[in-house]
């Protein structure tokens, strides 16, 4: 249509005259039209999808006030069908006409109407919002193979891949989760959608694990082969898996190995579990039969692990805090759990009964980490009170306080026993790891070297080795015989030198072969012209004649210098 009226307009008569144009000049003409106005070379625009363009939208700014469980207003985001169900007000969308969608309005609301709230998060951006009315204007259509009641949230898992391994990190990833191998000798860390596997001895990174988290939490080893590992991505999933640390590797440069622990097979060998938000802890029972799992959909997982890890199977799903979960422990009989949570408390629950036993509640502030005394008969907790707190677990004084120490500047974020369970240590954010008398209770030495929050800690099995990582990158290790720091460095990957070559002999020079000499003349000879010596590569050339002088009164003038070539 476009062609045939172009063809009209430049054939039509200009001052009397009649313009034509031949095919060739026609079509250069047009083209060139069309560069220098796009409007004219636009298609009209293709059909967005829901489950691709707009649903993500909805989940990074509404979901979380819009979700399954207790949704605000009664309205649903998280399904296409709840979503057009509506809440307390109708259904949010006009197909067709998104100036007269209540969806719009809240978006692009200034007053207290908005949606997202001010104090929930910042507006939605004016390019999310385009679309999503670009979507409705095409009559907000769901994609055909997406049910109406589906989850969004797990379609829209189902359709993410990690990204590719870094060559390098631009900015310093916080350690969030550290684990040694029961020898020792090797110490996994958290890192961005990798574990990274380093030597701890030297220091040095042996292994690369790409995985599917965003930042692992969590990570205890099952044996010296296998490797739990927890974590996900904050308000979009979670992961609990069980990786193959020396599994095939994908690639190997320069002695460092690469693995693929995305998708279940030689590196991932278990997917345990997903959820719809990140878990932040586990735990094992002292026999390795139980595993615990929590995070922040506020329920702890339980797996039974006795028939082996293809046989493992989710026991039982604990409900008994009201916020997030920070921190697990088994008692030394495995038969309860301690845990600690946002909730500013700090619980004990009878695995066996399935029943909670013990509430304590007198951080009064969020709690991070708990323990089980080796008796059983008393819980330690820490907390952003920065306060070493131990408690009654047993008869009718369980959830009473029993003592309470500081000695921490900053929030308590870990801790974990030595191996002995003579001592445990703990992390915070004042930079510090201390160790701590599980007899008296009190603070035995300062493990200093830290320039950032000390994040994550572990101990190898001899109980000889300390490890903390920080906010900023950092992995330290600790004797903590002397509390003396044995090496530091950031966690980060780095590339082994390459082998360097051996340097290549050079090769001999031939001396060049001396200038031929010219023969003399028997008469006073004009001074001989200079020329380049000639060289064993170029063939010799004959002399040149010597010029007689002139019959004069005055000296022979010197000849000029000739050029090196045959007449």
């Amino acid at each position: 249509m476009f062609f045939r009226l172009f063809f009209r307009l430049i054939s039509r008569s200009f001052s009397g005259r009649t313009f034509r144009l031949s095919s060739s000049l026609g079509f250069a003409f047009f083209f060139t039209l069309l560069a220098q106005n796009p409007c004219l070379a636009q298609t009209p625009t293709a059909p967005l999808s829901f489950i691709n363009d707009v649903a993500p939208i909805l989940r990074d700014n509404c979901f979380g006030c819009h979700g399954s469980k207790n949704p605000k207003g009664k309205l649903d985001l998280t399904k296409y069908e709840a979503m057009r169900k509506g809440g307390t007000k109708d259904d949010p969308i006009v197909p067709g006409k998104p100036e007269d969608s209540y969806l719009i309005d809240a978006m692009k609301a200034t007053d207290k109407t908005r949606m997202p709230p001010k104090d929930s998060g910042d507006p939605v951006p004016a390019a999310q919002i385009a679309i999503i009315e670009k979507w409705i204007a095409q009559g907000a259509k769901l994609d055909s193979a997406i049910q109406p009641k589906a989850d969004l949230l797990k379609e829209l898992r189902q359709r993410w891949s990690p990204p590719a391994l870094l060559e390098k990190y631009k900015f310093p990833v916080p350690v969030t989760a550290l684990a040694f191998d029961p020898a020792g000798k090797k110490l996994a860390a958290s890192g961005q959608h990798e574990i990274l596997v380093w030597n701890a001895e030297t220091g040095n990174l042996e292994k690369r694990i790409r995985v599917r988290p965003r930042r692992i939490m969590a990570m205890e080893f099952l044996d010296e082969n296998h490797l739990i590992a927890a974590g996900g991505r904050p308000g979009e999933e979670g992961n609990l898996g069980i990786y193959r640390i020396n599994g095939v590797a994908d690639k190997t440069e320069n002695g460092l190995e690469q693995l693929d622990g995305v998708k279940p097979g030689k590196v991932l060998v278990r997917n345990l579990a997903e959820s719809e938000d990140e878990f932040q802890t586990i735990a094992l029972s002292a026999d390795k039969k139980r595993l615990a799992a929590a995070g922040c959909d506020r329920t702890i997982q339980v797996w039974d692990l006795s028939p082996g890890i293809a046989g493992a199977k989710l026991d039982q799903t604990i409900e008994n805090h009201a916020d997030w979960i920070f921190g697990l422990a088994f008692t030394p009989d495995g038969k309860s759990i301690l845990s600690a949570s946002r909730d500013k408390t700090a619980k004990l629950w009878d695995l066996t009964a399935k029943e909670s036993l013990a509430t304590f509640p007198d951080h009064q502030n969020i709690v991070y980490s708990v323990l089980a005394m080796p008796d059983g008969k008393i819980g330690l907790s820490v907390g952003e009170d920065q306060q070493v707190r131990s408690w009654q677990l047993q008869g009718d004084n369980a959830g009473k306080q029993a003592a309470a120490k500081g000695g921490h500047g900053g929030p308590i974020f870990r801790m974990i026993w030595l191996k002995d369970q003579k001592q445990y240590v703990t992390a915070s954010s004042d930079q510090t790891v201390k160790l701590w008398s599980r007899e008296k209770g009190d603070q035995t030495k300062s493990l200093a070297g830290a320039t950032e929050q000390v994040l994550s800690l572990a101990a190898n099995g001899d109980g000889k080795k300390v490890a903390g990582g920080t906010f900023s990158g950092e992995i330290l290790i600790w004797n903590p015989e002397d509390g003396k720091l044995v090496r530091k460095w950031q966690n980060r990957p780095v590339l082994p030198p390459k082998p360097v070559a051996a340097p290549m002999p050079t090769p001999a020079v031939k001396p060049a072969p001396a200038p031929v000499e010219k023969p003399k003349a028997t008469t006073a000879p004009a001074e001989k012209p200079k020329t380049a010596p000639a060289t064993a590569d170029k063939p010799k050339t004959a002399p040149a004649p010597v010029e007689k002088p002139k019959p004069a009164p005055a000296p022979a003038e010197k000849a000029k210098p000739k050029p090196d070539k045959p007449k």
